[in-house]
């Protein structure tokens, strides 16, 4: 793709997904997430009325009387964007590929947080960790993100969800949003999500293709799997063949939801070609 092909797209989604966080995404977005982050301003004497779980004791002791720490509203949030742009992605019978869906799923998080003045990050992972640029606000650090998103090609065509999330646990050392934006075709990944889930605010975004979800009864066909680029001829008029193809999809989606619920973690799951828009305006309404 060339420059002029990529600066297109870049537009494209810009005013696309522009309009959408503009519209409808940063009132629900600033709901949701704005008064989670609470930052140590002062302590003051005691009043009645005053939580006494806020208590400072150590400043209690020194002055024989009860003091109590005040916390203000962090006035900045940090959204981490952690996307697979793995060989999985570039799979779509619809529309368009689940990686594009993806990308414009990210660049809508992206301007809804810029919008609220917060810094977002990008995490490019395949089985390794392809590309990460630090948090930043403003909009030209939004359309590097969202052109990286379009153009990098990764080295591996590989997933490992639990790199990705080992990674991003170890650089950002402050609380913050992350959304993870995968078809979530991986396992292994439950434990360290578990310790990540626990210091930042994660939600899965998993993206999937009707195809993904059952084989269509179409003869023997050529299939390659994206992520080795083996060729295999597949029986689709056998029914224990695609009954096998879709338990392994049910198996990725389980794995995937009861991963995240069980570490406290927010989920969501959408077909390529559904209506992403709805589904995060009702996830943003139930966590407001």
């Amino acid at each position: 793709m060339d420059t002029k092909e990529i600066l297109k797209k870049v537009r494209k989604i810009e005013i696309k997904t522009r309009r959408l966080s503009d519209h409808i995404f940063s009132g629900e977005y600033h709901s949701s997430f704005k008064g989670r982050g609470m930052t140590f301003s002062e302590v003051k004497q005691y009043q009645f009325g005053d939580d006494i779980r806020s208590i400072d004791w150590n400043v209690t002791a020194r002055y024989n009387e009860p003091y109590v720490k005040v916390f203000e509203e962090e006035r900045e949030l940090t959204m981490m964007l952690m996307v697979d742009i793995s060989g999985s992605g570039n799979f779509g019978t619809k529309e368009q590929f689940k990686r594009e869906t993806l990308t414009e799923i990210a660049a809508t998080m992206a301007f809804s947080a810029i919008q609220n003045n917060d810094k977002v990050g990008l995490l490019l992972f395949s089985d390794e960790v392809e590309l990460y640029i630090p948090p930043k606000k403003g909009k030209s650090h939004v359309l590097r993100i969202i052109r990286e998103m379009i153009e990098f090609e990764p080295k591996s065509q590989k997933t490992n969800i639990n790199t990705a999330l080992k990674y991003m646990s170890n650089v950002l050392k402050k609380k913050a949003i992350v959304f993870i934006l995968s078809d979530f075709m991986d396992d292994g990944y439950e434990q360290t999500l578990k310790i990540v889930a626990n210091k930042h605010d994660v939600t899965g975004i998993r993206i999937y293709d009707q195809f993904d979800e059952a084989l269509p009864k179409i003869g023997l066909v050529p299939m390659v799997d994206a992520e080795s680029g083996q060729t295999t001829l597949v029986n689709t008029s056998s029914k224990r063949v695609r009954n096998q193809y879709q338990q392994q999809f049910l198996h990725w989606k389980h794995n995937f939801e009861n991963a995240f619920k069980k570490s406290g973690a927010g989920v969501l799951s959408s077909r390529v070609e559904e209506n992403y828009v709805k589904k995060l305006l009702t996830y943003f309404k139930q966590r407001g």
